[in-house]
């Protein structure tokens, strides 16, 4: 099977991670007889630099072009002083929006081997941690209408059914390949856009009477996922609360620089990258964990491609190194043998 992939690495490690992920893939598919073509532009700040705007017509149409998109990381204090308007940032929810993508997926794993590094008591995960919280990233409040005047500013959060239908709709058939167990976070007892929002969930879940469906507010929720994490299979949450507690689910595994991410639509085609951040001030020194970006390429293989056992290779290739005590800066601890951003690539190309 042959595939195009688009590579838009961004700015700081961003290309420092990539190159590994493309390593990995290269790998893998050499190894199950296919052929990835990676096709490389530039997106971001350094797009920015070189042509005025984060995001071209020209890697855009690029983009949609593709079988899917690889994506590193985008931004960074060189850009803090761009107008609003052509931020790194706003070329990335162009980017998202242009390509009709709704649906974030953001797991939160812990490895066994780095249940150290995380922030909770082991009482608490002993059991590991698997959930995956289902985002979504086209509407809300972040699109909705705003302004500011004066001393009062405003932001508005919007929601039409068709895009809550979608949305939650994914939640469901995501839960079911899982554990059937799906849980709505919203505001109901506040937000007239949440109390819409639950009433889909009611009403989608009749077609999905397989699926345990439980709703907790999103302060709750937050709560909950520090307090008892393990409870949790899928969240199904709206833009701005998935946002958040994504964010807050990333911390509990102990490590930013290990979770990756996936940006889905109706069809086939998605775009995949780490959670963390571009990190500038370690850009190109290969200290920079891959391990997000590489686990990122397996979710495209899932999800867009439909290689279950190839995205299978890459994470039990993922797991066998961490088994054997290998480690980049960021998750390294007494006893391990810490390795650099390009070395860790090429060990998990190795046990692919």
């Amino acid at each position: 099977m042959n595939k195009r992939i688009v590579v838009v690495a961004g700015d700081g490690i961003g290309p420092d991670v990539c190159n590994e992920a493309i390593k990995v893939m290269e790998r893998t598919a050499g190894k199950f007889g296919h052929r990835f073509t990676f096709e490389k532009h530039l997106f971001g700040g350094c797009s920015i630099d070189a042509y005025g705007v984060p995001l071209t017509d020209e890697t855009l149409d690029a983009c949609k072009r593709s079988d899917s998109v690889l994506l590193g990381a985008v931004g960074g204090p060189k850009w803090d002083g761009v107008e609003p308007s052509r931020r790194p940032e706003k070329g990335l929810l162009a980017l998202r929006k242009g390509l009709g993508l709704f649906c974030n997926l953001r797991p939160a794993h812990i490895y066994p081997e780095l249940k150290a590094a995380s922030p909770l008591k082991d009482s608490i995960i002993a059991d590991g941690l698997d959930i995956m919280i289902v985002r979504e990233l086209t509407g809300g409040i972040y699109f909705g209408k705003r302004g500011s005047e004066g001393d009062y500013a405003f932001d508005t959060m919007e929601y039409h059914d068709g895009e809550i239908k979608r949305i939650v709709r994914k939640g469901f058939e995501i839960a079911m390949a899982r554990g059937k167990r799906l849980c709505s976070v919203d505001k109901a007892n506040v937000l007239a856009t949440s109390r819409k929002w639950r009433g889909i969930v009611e009403e989608t879940g009749k077609e999905f009477p397989e699926v345990q469906v439980s709703h907790l507010y999103v302060d709750n929720a937050s709560m909950q996922l520090v307090r008892n994490p393990s409870q949790f299979d899928v969240i199904v949450t709206c833009n701005m609360f998935g946002d958040i507690l994504s964010d807050e689910a990333s911390q509990i595994t102990g490590s930013i620089g290990m979770l990756p991410s996936a940006s889905l639509g109706s069809g086939s085609l998605g775009m995949y990258e780490p959670i963390h951040g571009s990190a500038p001030d370690i850009a190109g020194k290969d200290i920079a964990n891959p391990l997000a970006t590489i686990l990122s390429g397996a979710m495209m293989l899932r999800y867009s491609f439909g290689m279950a056992q190839e995205a299978d290779a890459i994470e039990k290739a993922v797991a066998t190194v961490l088994e054997k005590g290998y480690r980049t800066p960021d998750i390294m601890e007494t006893g391990m043998q810490q390795v650099g951003t390009k070395e860790m690539g090429d060990l998990v190309a190795q046990e692919v």
